[in-house]
Order: C-alpha cells, then sequence, then structure tokens
C-alpha cells in the first residue's frame, strides 16, 4: 500500500454562540447589550466531523444563525486586511507574533492586501514589515496602488465643491476638517509628491492624526483650494471630531449632496468624506481583478463601519472581539481582540502555521 495521505483540515463556520462566561477572554471588547453572545470558528475533519460548542445561551432572534457551511484553507489565496484596530496594536504597531505569522504565510504563496483608510506613505512600513506587496487598497478605496513603489492604478475623486461646503461646516462646527488631495497638489511649493495632507489650522486633532500616521500636514486655506481651476478634486476629506457630533456632520452633508458622497466612521472620532463610487469593497473589487482572484478565494478582515463594504466583496469575512458590534454582527468569524494580536492567532489555527520558525 502507498503512503496514506494526512487528513485534509477544514474549518466550519458555525453561526452559533455561546456564554462569553464559559470564556472570559472571549468577551473583551464586546458591548453589553450583546456580551453573552460570541461567535466561534471551530475545527472539523475531512470526514465532515466536527467538534461542537456546548451552546447553553443561543439567542433565537440572531439573524446570522444559518447552516454551518465550511472553509477549506488550501483554497484560500488572499487576505484581505484592515491595519487599525485589527492587524495592528491600539499603539499603531505591529505585534511580533503578527509579523511573524504574516510573513510566514507570504513565504508560503498567501497574497496579503493592506485595504486601509490611511495613505500609501502611512502605510508602506507595514507592508515592508511583513512583505506584502503588489496592488492595496488605500484611502477606504480612494486609491489602488502597486507597492512597494505606491504607484497608483485607480483614483476616485471627491469634487471640490464637497470639499469647500466641508469647510464651511467644520468652520461653523468649530471642529477639526482635514483633506487629502492627489500627488502634484502640494499648496506650498508645487513639488511632485504623494498625496498632500491639507488642514486650515494646527490643534489637537491634527498633532493626533500626525503621530497616528506619520504624515505631515501642510496648512493653507481650504476654501480657496476648492475653487481653484487647477486642482481635479481630492481624495477624501475627513472631520475629526467627537463622535457623538458625528450625526450632526452627517446630516448636514447629506442634506446638501445626497448620494453623491460616501460618509463612513474609520476610527472612532474619524469621519471620512468620499466620492459615493469609493469604498473599500469597490477597491478590494478592481485588486482582486488585478491579481485574478475570485471572492471564494479571499477573507476579509476589519473592525469598522468602512470594512463592511469589503466583507460584502470577499467570500469570507472575519472581525476581532474588539471590532464595533454591526461588524462582529455582519462577520463570519470573530477572533481575539487586536490588543491581543488575534488576528495572528486565527490565521495559526486556520492554515496551522503557529510552529513554523520566520522565513
Amino acid at each position: 500500500m502507498g503512503k496514506q495521505s494526512a487528513p485534509r483540515r477544514e474549518y466550519t463556520r458555525e453561526f452559533k454562540v455561546e456564554a462569553a462566561a464559559q470564556n472570559p477572554r472571549n468577551a473583551a471588547g464586546i458591548s453589553k447589550g450583546t456580551r453573552h453572545l460570541v461567535k466561534r470558528f471551530i475545527r472539523g475533519s475531512h470526514l465532515g466531523q466536527k467538534r461542537t460548542l456546548d451552546t447553553k445561551s443561543v439567542n433565537p432572534d440572531i439573524t446570522y444563525m444559518r447552516q454551518a457551511t465550511k472553509i477549506d484553507p488550501s483554497r484560500i489565496k488572499a487576505l484581505a486586511i484592515d491595519l487599525d484596530g485589527t492587524m495592528l496594536l491600539p499603539d499603531s504597531t505591529l505585534g511580533t507574533r503578527t509579523v511573524r505569522c504574516l510573513r510566514r504565510l507570504v513565504a508560503d504563496g498567501i497574497q496579503v492586501i493592506v485595504c486601509t483608510g490611511r495613505a500609501s506613505e502611512a502605510s508602506r512600513r507595514y507592508c515592508e514589515a511583513i512583505g506584502a506587496q503588489g496592488p492595496m487598497v488605500f484611502f477606504n478605496g480612494a486609491i489602488v496602488a502597486e507597492m512597494p513603489d505606491a504607484r497608483p492604478v485607480s483614483f476616485g475623486i471627491l469634487p471640490l465643491d464637497v470639499v469647500g461646503y466641508g469647510a464651511d461646516v467644520a468652520r461653523g462646527m468649530d471642529v477639526h476638517y482635514q483633506v487629502f488631495f492627489p500627488p502634484s497638489c502640494d499648496p506650498e511649493n508645487g513639488e511632485n509628491r504623494r498625496e498632500t495632507l491639507v488642514i486650515e489650522k494646527r490643534r489637537g486633532e491634527s498633532e493626533f492624526y500626525q503621530n497616528h500616521t506619520g504624515m505631515v500636514p501642510v496648512v493653507a486655506d481650504l476654501k480657496e483650494m476648492a475653487v481653484s481651476p487647477d486642482l481635479p478634486g481630492a481624495v477624501k476629506a475627513m472631520f475629526i471630531v467627537d463622535p457623538m457630533r458625528h450625526g450632526e456632520i452627517r446630516l448636514k452633508m447629506s442634506e446638501r449632496f445626497g448620494e453623491r458622497i460616501y460618509m463612513t466612521r474609520t476610527h472612532p472620532t474619524f469621519l471620512e468624506v468620499m466620492d459615493a463610487r469609493v469604498s473599500k469593497g469597490e477597491g478590494l473589487k478592481t485588486v482582486m481583478k488585478l491579481r485574478g482572484l475570485n471572492p471564494d478565494e479571499v477573507i476579509a478582515f476589519g473592525d469598522e463601519e468602512n470594512d463592511l463594504p469589503m466583507f460584502a466583496v470577499a467570500g469570507f469575512s472575519a472581525a476581532p472581539s474588539s471590532a464595533r458590534e454591526k461588524v462582529r454582527e455582519a462577520a463570519d468569524f470573530v477572533f481575539g481582540s487586536n490588543a491581543e494580536e488575534g488576528l495572528a492567532a486565527f490565521l495559526e489555527e486556520l492554515f496551522g502555521v503557529g510552529e513554523h520558525p520566520d522565513p
């Protein structure tokens, strides 16, 4: 007899819930309203047998309780991963375990696609650290660029009248507002450079964003820039303000522009405004086409509202336990928080790479 092949590892995506009290570690970051519910992924064998959870508290109203399906890791070719709140630690650094895991997967041929609201300039160090190259999604899909040289492949342009009105709203509410312009739009010296971040005045929020991303802003009058005949438009605009005020801003912008714009929260205090045709989902569609990927070959990972469109594009989706409630509910899998490097733990288990040394 020939050598018998090892059983193929499969994973069950089972829409059951378990009492978080049985494992308090899994309850980290879950809101009070759903603290007693946790979705878990469980391993099954090639024979279809699976290890089920002792489910003592099941809410019959949970809409994502469906018949279990299986994900075969050998069919997964790419991971579309958000940065802040998902891949990165709370201090915006990469954990050692995450770097080791992702580098191993890249070495094994898995494509890691960074899908972020950040600029390519603010994402480059993370791509380099994990060895990820090729087309990636930046600015929530407004720009798809080829890494490592950040060569733009596609643009989504926000009209300048939206930029100007956003400045009016920010001035009237006395909140921080900033706008990202395409390459070659530096209002100070006109140099050919990557995306330019423009603010009207320095304040605590601008300092926070600079420390968070490493992007140094240029101070200029955004109302004047919004009527410049030399600018094609902006990449995106952003309000940084207490989330309790997001609703008022959304209302003002929506009443003026309706379906012309897309607004999404990307961080507890970040409210971003983009062209309506822009989203992480649309950006991921472009990247998947460029890379020759089918939806069932991709898992999307994210924690915020802006990640939901890419959940709809990828064949599978996963969120950390620290994600917003609506994101956890939309995800096929929920894993440990980003503070605990839950992404790495999930991928190590899924692909069986936890015990391998660095490549």
